[in-house]
Parts: C-alpha cells; structure tokens; sequence
C-alpha cells in the first residue's frame, strides 16, 4: 500500500489493471471497514457523505450545504493545476479562504489517466510534464520555479501526486472539491472544432473517458474534500466529427454509463449531470419532456438504480454578459434549469440542485457593475443555489499556444499574489458570498 500510495494511486488500481472494475471484489470485511469510515467521517468536516434531497443538497448531519467557490483548472498542457509556479498550494487556498469561499471546481484532462494506465499505472513526473507542454528549456526554468514556491515537491513527483497535495490542503482549510472532467486531450476548452466536443469526437474516446472517471473516483477515496464529480465539461456539437448523433437521447444513453461507473467506484460522491450546447440548458431533464429524437424520459429512480433519488445534481453555465435586461435574464435561467429548484412550478417535473458551475466576466474596477454581473448575483441569492465562478487563475502555463498567458478574467493577478479587481472582491462577489455559503 505504501508504494501505491507513493504512485499516487490506489489499491483499486490492481483490479482496473487486471480487467475489472475498482469495486467489483470486495470483502465483507472490507464492506465493514467502510460502514466505519463512513461513520467516522460524518463525525468530522466535511460531515459526509452528502445527499440530495428535494432542491437541496444535505451533509450527513442534515444541514443544508451551498457551495460558494471558484474554477482551478488543472486540464491544461501541464496536467496540474494551474499558477504553483507563483505561489505554493497552501497560499492559494489561503487566498480562497480569505474571502470566505468554501468550494473549488478542480478540473482534470482523462489523458492524464490514460497515460497512467499506458505506462502499467505509473504517471509521469511533472518534470516530464512541464518540459513536454513548455518545451526544454522554458519547461525547466518554469518547473525550477514550481520546486522554489513547493519544495515538498522534487524530480520524483508525479502529476496525480500534486493533485493530491492540492486536494489534501484544500481538506486542511475546509474546502469542498467538485472534481471535474474537464477535457479528453490536456488543453484549453472548449470549441467545437477541437476534438472534445462529444464522445466519439476525434480526442473524445468514449470508453476511456468512462474508465477515467471512475479511475479519478476511486482515487478521491483518498481526498476527503472530493464531496463532488462531474461527468463532464460542456458537451457541444462535433463539428470535426459531424456524423455522430448529437441528441439528447444520445446524451442519456453515455451520461448512465458514466454516472454508473462513477458510483461502483465510489458511491459517497455526489453526480453532477450537464446538459447541451455548452451546458446551456437542461430543459428535458426538469421537465421530464422526450429525450429526442427518441420517447424515452428521465427516470432517475429506475435508470440510476440506487443512487438517481438522492445523487444527481444538475449544472448550469452562463456567460450572457452582453444582457441588458435582468429580468429577461433571469427568466431564461429558470426555463433552461432553475425551475428544478422550483416544485411550485407546473411544468418541473424533477425536483433537483442546481449548481452555476460557470459564470464569469472580465475583472476590472467596473464591469462587475453592469447588468449581467449584479443580475446573476441576485439569482444566485434568492436560489440560494451554488456556484463556482469563471476563474481564479491570474495566468496558465500555457493557453492556446501562448506560454505564461495573462488572464484578464482570472480573480488573482498574474503571479497569483493579489486579487485583479479588489473593488469586485469586496463589494459585488463579496456580498454573493456572504449571501450564499454554508456549510
């Protein structure tokens, strides 16, 4: 076990690589162990496992938790989370926590595990994986400064093992996790040219990605914060591949699949399912309206058997932020998912969390005054909803081919040490988080 550990994997590994799934053999002994673990943690942060009950999501003491949080990517080139070439983990979280955030959507590529399982379920180190994303030369200096601002690490760590050390500080400030699929291929997202679009599309292999997820989900065993999984990344339309069904009742035949292999692995996790066009809308799943071009609905009860009651989640994206009109806003968000909130509401039929996984807008002095940034705040107030905003990276590895690249939208400046827009932090986000997290 101390070797797994050491390769940042974990015991269920042995049974993916001999051909079965992570939780396929298991012990009544082990069984027990489990009913123990689980017991202990619900005495302790972050009092799971959670559940969800009617348009809430609840922690094992029955309180009511809201997520209130950011997006870390880790789905880029590198395949680590972004900007510890700046600052150490422990900072990081620091500035998360300093606001009083209690959530991170952290974001992974499936090609990070599928070069595990390639290379007989050992990664490769970061070392390997800057000087492959950057180059020779700019990946060295790059991961020099990486050792200098995390000198826990060295040439020895792999990519999964500073997930870890990021999962484990974000356990030790409190931080809830929703650990999320971002890309196929370890790059920027999304468009619907870039191979990632849709399973089948060029980069999108549709039984890798399963195995990732439920590789990932048995692996967040190990991180107690991991309260959280989502499928997968704004699903799209294919344009490199365009002959694939891009339907809803395509989507429901490998989103099953996919939140079924995730509860074999680990069945405290909660599923976070997002709909189409970027994860504009969920419309089908609320209303329990035909998935087309086929007959068949949501059925959570029968076609998630023994989880689809109480953990399904749904997730909704919006960057509307040309609208001038708050209310012609807001009630375009309600018929697109929020009526799942809603069980007064004739036409909602399934009655669910809804999380904005994504909003975002530029972090300057005053576009966070303007109609979209102030209309989707008060949203997410009377929901009461949880939400992750688009980004807190001040800079990526690299983006799009351009190596150190600025994030104008990112909550932190550049080297990650201030906030980019403090008259947002303590006046507009400031007041949704007082507003919203709990827990």
């Amino acid at each position: 076990m101390l070797f797994l550990t050491l390769l940042g994997l974990s015991s269920t590994w042995l049974f993916s690589l001999a051909g079965a799934a992570p939780l396929d053999v298991i012990s009544s002994a082990s069984a027990s162990a489990d009913v123990a673990t689980t017991a202990a943690a619900a005495a302790s942060w972050p009092f799971g496992p959670f559940v969800t009950s009617g348009r809430d999501i609840k922690n094992a003491n029955g309180e009511t938790i809201v997520f209130a949080g950011t997006n870390w990517p880790g789905h880029g080139e590198v395949m680590i989370p972004e900007g510890l070439q700046y600052q150490s983990i422990e900072t990081i979280v620091s500035k998360i926590r300093s606001i009083g955030m209690n959530a991170v959507r952290l974001t992974y590529a499936i090609q990070m595990v599928d070069e595990i399982y390639a290379n007989n379920g050992v990664d490769i180190t970061v070392k390997k994986a800057f000087t492959q994303a950057l180059g020779s030369a700019n990946g060295t200096a790059v991961y020099n400064k990486f050792l200098a601002k995390n000198p826990q690490f060295n040439d020895a760590t792999t990519r999964l093992q500073v997930f870890d050390a990021v999962a484990a500080e974000l356990a030790k400030q409190h931080v809830y996790i929703d650990l999320d699929n971002h890309m196929s291929r370890g790059a920027w997202c999304c468009g619907t040219g870039d191979g990632n679009a849709w399973p089948g599309d060029v980069d999108f292999n549709e039984a890798n990605w399963v195995r990732g997820l439920s590789y990932m989900a048995a692996h967040a065993k190990n991180w107690p914060a991991v309260v959280v999984q989502s499928l997968r990344n704004e699903l799209r339309k294919p344009d490199q591949t365009p002959s694939l069904a891009y339907t809803w009742q395509r989507w429901y035949t490998f989103v099953r699949k996919a939140a079924i292999a995730i509860n074999a692995a680990n069945k405290d996790l909660l599923i976070v399912l997002s709909g189409l066009d970027y994860d504009t809308y969920l419309t089908p799943l609320v209303q329990g309206t035909a998935f087309t071009p086929g007959t068949e609905v949501f059925n959570p009860s029968v076609d998630f058997p023994g989880f689809g009651t109480n953990k399904l989640v749904l997730e909704l994206h919006n960057y509307e932020n040309s609208a001038t009109s708050c209310s012609g806003l807001q009630s375009s968000m309600q018929s697109k998912g929020y009526q799942a909130m809603h069980p007064e509401v004739s036409t909602t039929k399934h009655v669910m969390p809804v999380l904005m996984t994504e909003f975002g807008l530029p972090q300057d002095a005053t576009t966070w005054q303007g109609v979209y940034a102030t209309c989707i705040a008060d949203l997410l107030k009377k929901e009461k909803g949880g939400w992750f905003i688009w980004v807190l990276v001040g800079s990526y590895y690299v983006r799009q081919g351009t190596q150190d690249f600025d994030e104008s939208w990112g909550m932190l400046t550049h080297d990650w040490s201030a906030w980019r827009s403090p008259s947002y932090i303590s006046g507009g986000l400031g007041s949704l988080i007082a507003a919203t997290s709990s827990g």
